[in-house]
């Protein structure tokens, strides 16, 4: 299965972008602000690059949880339900609908993505979530 998140807006605040997968619109994305050469823990986006991605249990939330692995710079990074980048703390969140710098029906677009990964790592597909920058454009 192949992920792809096209960051198209870049704020001060936050990015925002597109999920895709294999290749349809799945959800919007809210991440921390790019900062380039620079990280700031817990409120920087996670470079732009292809990552693994499994399902492990996450002790913060106590459960098993979607995992981007071997980011540099970063430990811990997962894909899961917020609305704001209060909720972020570096991780990628997902939503059906963007509303400014917000992302909302954050838990029904984590429930659908976190289906799809379960079923395709269960049958003993990899899972790759390629990150890349568009050209900002208005939303």
């Amino acid at each position: 299965m192949k992920l792809r998140l096209e960051r198209i807006e870049f704020a001060t605040e936050h990015t925002m972008g597109r999920l895709f997968v294999d290749g349809a619109f799945e959800c919007w994305v809210l991440e921390d602000t790019v900062r380039a050469g620079k990280k700031i823990a817990g409120a920087t986006a996670i470079p732009a690059g292809t990552y693994a991605v499994t399902v492990d249990f996450s002790n913060r939330f106590q459960k098993p949880m979607p995992h981007i692995l071997d980011v540099p710079g970063f430990e811990g990074i997962r894909i899961h339900p917020g609305n704001t980048t209060n909720d972020t703390d570096g991780c990628l969140l997902v939503g059906l609908k963007r509303v400014g710098a917000t992302v909302q029906r954050s838990r029904d677009a984590y429930r659908a993505l976190f289906a799809k990964l379960s079923k395709a790592i269960e049958s003993g597909e990899k899972v790759e979530i390629e990150i890349v920058h568009r050209e900002q454009e208005s939303v």
